[in-house]
């Protein structure tokens, strides 16, 4: 087997070549990346099966498709991305070319995590590849059939001068960190996160932290309670709650709870039926120590279970639970579920809600449930977090356009489209001077004057800017 610091020497090798810089090897790569997913579909299905007993359906939508379309839309918009960007000019620059070049970083370590464990490695490399860098992607080892996969694929499809796969666990990862890179990408838990900053600290490697918490969902007012259930529990409980976007609680009035329950228990039965343990459509829990959190957390609430609640850690099962009654400090508010339980905390304002979720960290994601549009702006207006969306969850994060990263303790940086190429990409400032107008430039010469200074001052107004 190759060594690390080999691995990483022919990455770095094969970049100073400049072998990544053409757009046509962009493409290519990406091409071959879209080769891979589609001729390999059903080997990615077993994997994830293998790992998290995830459904086929569950597994297309969200590492399947979702992948493809970032692929798909990366390459129809490369081109638009690399180009030069132009920026107003000022009087003193009428003649010069001033524009921002997007240039590769260099060789970038991504590392991913377990619960979407083709997705989270894939959709920032998609961001890499398109800036021209060179990748090494280090798997999560404990998805590891999907961890595998990923090792026997990429080099298989890609250049194998230009991107490498590291697997392992915890030591072989602390041996990879020691190594400098031009950017770190890290999805995963904000322990772990904090070890990462360290190891990038020694270098001064900047770093892009996809985190998580706890993320509200706030019903609230006028709603259309079966609908925003259905919604709620579809998010809560697809892969097994085992997502960082997925609501992790809810805030809302008593009468809105007592109404709530009731739809939230008929939406669980129309999707899992009335024994959930059976149903082919539920995930399940990705390892023993995982379940063993879960069910530890289950017990030492003091909350009152009102769905669900039943385990099973041979299967590594947990039903989707519902529990009510909880306090603000009980074990489930002190961080992030990660699983299929759900809480539900009476508030009995909106004023209240809003301050109940400033006093904690900011979150990845917040969703409000409601039909009037001044709750939902209310909510957006005096919250801060990752995501925000309105009568839904997940969905947002789906969508290439947008931006998906936290802020505070749920992240730094964000990734999808244009802004993965964004992340990965060194945005250089470039003037292009010539030998015009010398006299002009004269007047910045010592000796210094008044006069000078007044001209000088006005050249360079903003208010005097063209393009």
């Amino acid at each position: 087997m190759e060594a690390q610091s080999q691995v990483v020497d022919r990455l770095r090798s094969s970049f100073r070549s400049g072998v990544t810089l053409p757009e046509q090897f962009r493409q290519t790569q990406l091409s071959r990346l879209l080769s891979m997913l589609k001729e390999n579909e059903e080997k990615i299905l077993a994997a994830l099966h293998d790992d998290l007993a995830k459904p086929k359906f569950e597994a297309v939508l969200s590492e399947v498709e979702l992948v493809l379309g970032e692929v798909h839309y990366a390459i129809s918009n490369l081109r638009s991305w690399m180009q030069l960007e132009y920026c107003a000019k000022n009087m003193a620059t009428k003649l010069d070319d001033c524009f921002v070049r997007r240039e590769p970083l260099g060789v970038v370590l991504i590392i991913g995590t377990w619960n979407y464990p083709l997705q989270l490695v894939l959709s920032p490399m998609i961001g890499a590849i398109a800036a021209g860098n060179c990748v090494i992607v280090k798997p999560s080892e404990v998805s590891p059939a999907t961890d595998r996969l990923i090792a026997e694929l990429i080099p298989k499809y890609l250049s194998q001068d230009c991107y490498a796969v590291v697997s392992g666990g915890a030591e072989e990862t602390k041996a990879l960190l020691q190594h400098r890179f031009d950017h770190i990408f890290y999805t995963g838990s904000q322990a772990v996160a904090r070890c990462i900053l360290q190891a990038a600290s020694v270098h001064l490697t900047p770093v892009t932290l996809e985190l998580g918490g706890k993320c509200p969902s706030v019903v609230y007012g006028r709603v259309n309670i079966v609908a925003a259930a259905r919604r709620l529990i579809w998010a809560k409980f697809f892969n097994a709650g085992q997502s960082c976007v997925a609501p992790d609680y809810v805030l809302c009035s008593k009468a809105t709870c007592d109404t709530l329950v009731p739809a939230l228990r008929a939406a669980l039965q129309d999707f899992y039926g009335t024994e959930p343990q059976t149903c082919p459509d539920l995930s399940r829990i990705v390892s023993q120590k995982h379940w063993t959190r879960l069910v530890e957390l289950l017990e030492k609430s003091k909350a009152k279970v009102v769905v669900g609640g039943e385990t099973d850690e041979e299967d590594k099962y947990i039903a989707p639970t519902v529990v009510v009654d909880v306090a603000e400090d009980d074990v489930l508010m002190q961080e992030e579920i990660f699983g299929p339980i759900l809480p539900i905390i009476t508030v009995e304002s909106l004023e209240k809600v809003i301050d109940f979720i400033n006093s904690r960290e900011k979150p990845l994601a917040l969703y409000v449930f409601s039909d009037e549009s001044s709750v939902i702006n209310t909510v957006l207006e005096k919250t801060s977090s990752g995501g925000f969306c309105s009568n839904d969850g997940i969905i947002h994060m789906t969508l290439p356009g947008l931006p998906f990263g936290g802020v505070g303790a749920s992240g730094w940086g964000s990734y999808h489209g244009r802004w993965g190429f964004e992340t990965f990409s060194h945005r250089r400032a470039c003037m292009m001077r010539g030998w015009a107008l010398e006299r002009l430039n004269g007047l910045r010469y010592p000796p210094y004057r008044d006069d000078k200074l007044s001209w000088l001052r006005w050249t360079t107004r903003t208010n005097c800017s063209i393009m």
